[in-house]
Parts: structure tokens; C-alpha cells; sequence
């Protein structure tokens, strides 16, 4: 769908096609007032006209101070409306924009801006005293704007500096689809994390696939409880409502808050993390609260339970979808599956052990299943294919797959494979292909563990063992040396309500061992533990579970 850009493949020029189209059409609602208001909280709005003059205004400013193509830029703001009208104004400057989780600390922080090598900073004034302690590391970055009231000290000029240029003044540079857009770093949770190359190719083709799956028409409304997804809602003519949460905390969601914006905005569609679903409909279940409005619910970034899925379709409108899309920072969307497919046929096979059913490919992704290896692969002649049901580790290639790293540039070669030119990624999550091409998700390669019994993969295991109605969720590690790991189970068991019947931590582990043995995927699991407090998740989701800490806890704390 590119014949939409015409002469220019800036993905922020988007933005001023749908301004043309519906320039009345709210854009954003942010919420106002006290954060203790809970029912019918004012808004502020901001039209799609207005949306797309404010980010050229910007963008007019920043060509003033030299900021364009090849200039990186990092954004250091908190998600609302400034945000959105500065990755809008940034990226039609042509200029690259560097996005990173602000939940990640600042030490991981600091690093990874200082490897971007950032020509400047678009920041609140809490974020530049920050860097202004630590401006050995960005000797470059000499194109810097406040965003926000200045402090002494602060950088000149400011956000309302720039939007005093008119949107008139804002003069478009030839963007070619393979220009970079922006950098976007990994969560982390396997690993440091890595900033991810996305072209105007990248953003354009992930919109389309986006809009063309989920069948989203200009007109509808979107709660936008994740920040990236909802950062392109204008272009399709979205209305984007600003949620009342953190959007680094989204475990610790008030569910009330969104049920009002829901009910009070006739919201249709939203996007969030399985940690803010298993709240929301936690809460719908033992409430009888409802969503009537929403027809579209999307959930990633790590497995969605069973019931988690139930709940919320039970909430929403009957006609409505509940989709689970799979893929990564590196390669999104690559697959989606429907609740229906779930609760009515994958689940039941999930529980016994065998994996996690992602669903069918986009219709812009190849993909392949290959023999599991921890070393390079150079090209793809050297990729060895497995069989239909076999576990391997999964390769994806497509128009959203982005091509290389640009920090931690030594993890090219363990990802990105050539084929005649074209990039191929190694996802580094294992699974299988059915009968129908769909891919069963058994875990990630890195976490696999291997016993002298053979290969235990952390999705298929845990599945069983979260198949106990004490058990919250499951982490599967192994303990002792490289060749010969114990296969350790660590639980967190739900926090015990007056409905369930009161079990000791015994018996707990007692009961899980026996449902683990009698499966054969799981018997040879020689570990159960209880963990002491919650087991410990991502920054991006609250929801993939940070086995790495797990294990070394394990091998500090557990005795062979």
C-alpha cells in the first residue's frame, strides 16, 4: 500500500493525508484535572488538522536549528500529546529518533543513549539535569530543546519556542522508504538491550498490515494503553484516548479508570500488555462490570493466558475480538491468532505441554522453522530446516523485519541472515510449524534447558504446571553445570482469596509434582520451588517473565 506516499515515503507525512481527509476528527483526548477523579474526567482534545499543523510548526522549529536527515535525535517524554506531535514533527524532519523505555533505569539508559551517538536531545526538564550529569557520554549532542517550563541551566530554546514557527514554514525533504526513522531498543529481557533500526519502510508496511488484519476504519476510537502501538492511530484515522495510568506500570492499572474512559468515550478498540488484561478482567469477572463498546481488544508481549482471553470476551461487546499478535521490537506483526481459535482449540492442547499456538503469518511475512543452533549463520544455504512439528528455532523475513542493529552490532551476526541480499531474522524463540502453518511458541532459544535427559523448553513446562488452580504462574530454569542442568520449576502461587481452599506451601509443590510427572514432556523435571515474592517481569509489558534473574537466584539459593 506505499502508492499512498507518492514522491515522498516519510511516514510522517501520513499524518497530513488524514488531516486532509478528516481534519474535525479528534485525534487526542488527553485527561485532565485530579488525578483522584475516577468517573467522567474532562478532556482535552486536539483535532487531526490541529494534530498535524502543531507537529509541521515543530518541525519548522527543529529545521531551524539544523535538525534533519542524518541528525538522531533522542526523545526523552513522557507519552501524551507533546510526545506524539514530536515523533510526528522529528520524523518529518527526515531526522532519526531514538526511543527507549524510560522503565529500563538510568544506568542501562545512559548506555544505551551514549551508543545511539545522538545529535541531541528533545527532553523534559528532569531528564536534561540527568544528562547534564552525564554529558561525557553524549559529546555530540549539541541540538538540544526543553520541553516543559525551563529550569536555570536548561537548554534554549523550548518546545513553545519552536511552535511559534508557522506549520507553512515547514519545508519537506525527499524521504526515500530504506531512510532510517528511528532506533527502538529492546526490552532487554534476554539480554542487553539492543537498538533496533526502523526505516520509513518499517513504519509504513507495519501500519498497513496493522490496518489490513484488524480491519481498522477511519472513525474509531482507541484506548492507548501501549504507547508505540498508539503512536499511529492519527495516521489511520484513529482517535487516540489517553489513558488515566502509568504507561511503564501497566500491572498496577486501575481498571475502574479505563472502564470509565471506555464507557464515557464509546471506545471500540485498545491495545495493552497481558499484565493490564489480567487486571481488567480480573476485576470484570468479580465486579460484573462491563466493556459493551470495545469490538477489538489486542494483547502482546508475552503469552495471554486462557482465562485472561475468557474474561475479557466475556466483558466486551459479543461480536467483538480478542487477538493475541506475535512478534518483536525487531519483527512486528509477524503472526495473530483470535480468542475463539484459542478457547476452542489451542488452549486445551497448551496445557499439556504443547506450547503456545501464535497463530497464522501477516500476509507480508515469510517464514521458516530451522535446526536449533547457538552459533552465526551467514547465509541462508546454511539454515538446515526441520520437519513439519519439529521444534526449531523460528526465522521470519518481510517488509516489517527490520535489518540490522545499531548498537550491540556484534548481535548481527548471531540474528541477521542473507539470503541473495534480502535479510532474514532468527527470532530466537523455538517452536514448531502445524498442518495448518501456524507456529506453536515453545520458548526462547536462550532459556531452553538442558538436562542429561534431553532438551526442556520453559513454555511447554510451565503451561502444565500453571494448570493447577494454586499457581499464578511458572518459571522453568536450570541449576548447576552448562552440560548437565537441573530442570528447576519456580512458582508463584496466586494470592490466596477466601474462595479457594487454603493450601500449604507442601502441598502446593506436593500437587504440582504429581500433574508434572504424569506428563511425559515434564517428568523429568526435578525441582519445585515456591519463590518469595512475585517473579520478576519485563519493564516494557509487566508480563515476560525475567528468567535470567530467576536463574541466578536459583543457583545462589537452591542446593543440588
Amino acid at each position: 500500500m506505499h502508492d499512498l506516499l507518492p514522491g515522498n515515503a516519510n511516514v510522517g507525512l501520513r499524518l497530513s493525508r488524514q488531516a486532509s481527509l478528516s481534519p474535525d476528527t479528534i485525534a487526542i483526548a488527553s485527561p485532565m484535572g485530579s488525578h483522584r477523579i475516577r468517573d467522567n474526567r474532562p478532556y482535552q482534545t486536539i483535532s487531526m488538522r490541529d494534530l498535524d499543523n502543531r507537529s509541521s510548526s515543530i518541525a519548522a522549529g527543529l529545521q531551524s536549528l539544523g535538525i534533519g536527515p542524518g541528525k538522531r535525535i533522542g526523545l526523552l517524554v513522557r507519552f501524551g500529546e507533546d510526545f506524539i506531535a514530536l515523533v510526528f514533527a522529528v520524523l518529518k524532519t527526515g531526522a532519526t529518533l531514538v526511543l527507549i523505555d524510560p522503565g529500563m533505569g538510568r544506568r542501562n539508559l545512559i548506555r544505551c543513549l551514549a551508543a545511539t551517538d545522538p545529535d541531541g536531545f528533545l527532553a523534559i526538564p528532569m531528564a536534561h539535569a540527568v544528562l547534564r550529569i552525564f554529558r561525557s557520554h553524549f559529546p555530540n549532542a549539541k541540538l538540544n530543546v526543553t520541553v516543559g517550563k525551563r529550569w536555570p541551566g536548561m537548554p534554549a530554546p523550548s518546545l513553545a519556542d519552536l511552535e511559534r514557527f508557522s506549520p507553512s514554514a515547514f519545508r519537506s525533504p525527499e524521504t526515500k522508504l530504506d531512510d532510517a526513522a528511528a532506533i527502538i531498543f529492546t526490552t532487554g529481557s534476554t539480554g542487553p538491550p539492543k537498538g533496533v533500526l526502523y526505516t520509513h519502510r518499517t513504519f509504513n508496511s507495519q501500519i498497513d498490515q496493522v490496518a489490513s488484519h484488524y480491519a481498522i476504519q477511519p472513525g474509531g476510537k482507541d484506548l492507548g494503553c501501549f504507547p508505540l502501538f498508539g503512536l499511529f492511530n492519527a495516521v489511520m484515522g484513529t482517535t487516540t484516548i489517553l489513558p488515566d495510568m502509568n504507561p511503564i506500570r501497566p500491572a498496577d492499572v486501575d481498571p475502574v479508570r479505563l472502564l470509565n474512559a471506555i464507557d464515557q468515550w464509546q471506545i471500540n478498540q485498545s491495545f495493552g500488555s497481558p499484565a493490564l488484561w489480567t487486571k481488567v478482567g480480573g476485576y470484570c469477572q468479580t465486579s460484573g462490570r462491563t466493556a459493551p463498546s470495545l469490538r477489538l481488544v489486542l494483547s502482546a508481549g508475552a503469552p495471554v493466558p486462557a482465562r485472561v482471553l475468557r474474561q475479557i470476551r466475556s466483558a466486551i461487546h459479543p461480536d467483538g475480538c480478542v487477538h493475541t499478535p506475535y512478534g518483536a521490537t525487531e519483527a512486528l506483526p509477524i503472526a495473530s491468532i483470535e480468542s475463539r481459535t484459542v478457547l476452542e482449540e489451542t488452549s486445551a492442547l497448551t496445557s499439556t505441554g504443547a506450547g503456545t499456538c501464535v497463530g497464522n503469518r501477516f500476509s507480508g511475512i515469510r517464514w521458516k522453522v530451522i535446526r536449533i543452533t547457538d552459533e552465526p549463520i551467514q547465509s541462508i544455504e546454511q539454515s538446515i530446516p526441520v520437519a513439519e512439528g519439529e521444534i526449531g528455532e523460528l526465522m521470519v523475513c518481510g517488509d516489517v523485519i527490520s535489518k540490522t542493529y545499531m548498537t550491540r552490532t556484534d548481535q548481527n551476526a548471531m540474528h541477521k541472515v542473507d539470503d541473495s541480499g534480502t535479510v532474514w531474522h532468527r527470532m530466537g524463540d523455538v517452536g514448531y510449524l502445524d498442518e495448518q502453518d501456524r507456529f506453536w511458541f515453545c520458548g526462547r532459544k536462550s532459556q531452553r534447558v538442558m538436562t542429561k535427559h534431553g532438551t526442556l523448553h520453559t513454555e511447554t513446562i510451565e503451561a502444565i504446571a500453571n494448570t493447577h488452580p494454586a499457581i499464578y504462574r511458572s518459571a522453568l530454569v536450570g541449576v548447576g553445570p552448562a552440560d548437565q542442568k537441573t530442570a528447576t520449576i519456580i512458582l508463584e502461587p496466586w494470592v490466596r482469596t477466601t474462595n479457594q481452599p487454603r493450601l500449604t506451601r507442601q502441598q502446593i509443590v506436593e500437587q504440582v509434582r504429581e500433574l508434572l510427572d504424569s506428563n511425559e514432556r515434564a517428568k523429568h523435571v526435578e525441582r519445585i520451588v515456591i519463590y518469595p515474592k512475585k517473579l520478576p517481569t519485563d519493564i516494557r509489558h509487566n508480563s515476560k517473565i525475567f528468567r535470567e534473574k530467576l536463574t541466578e537466584w536459583a543457583n545462589k539459593t537452591l542446593e543440588l
